[in-house]
């Protein structure tokens, strides 16, 4: 399956993440959070059906974005030796 070409454009575009209605205050820790789960979720889901994981990028720019470093090294440090707390 192939992105459409509007998706496949705002994935080239993104420079910042933009305002999710699900997290309106100025703390983003929820929201970093969420798209990092998204971003393995997505990974996870198209990988089993043999899909283009191409669209989940998106999810990975914007917890890039949003996540300091350091929570990331740790999740992934987590992800690998199992002991994740998140439901991917």
């Amino acid at each position: 399956l192939k992105m459409p070409d509007k998706f496949e454009e705002k994935i080239k575009n993104y420079r910042t993440a933009p305002f999710d209605a699900r997290f309106p205050n100025t703390n983003q820790t929820r929201n970093c959070y969420q798209n990092y789960l998204d971003f393995h979720r997505c990974n996870k889901a198209l990988s089993a059906k043999n899909q283009d994981t191409a669209p989940c990028q998106w999810y990975r720019r914007v917890y890039k974005s949003l996540c300091p470093i350091s929570w990331i090294e740790k999740w992934d440090g987590q992800l690998e030796s199992g002991s994740f707390a998140g439901r991917i």
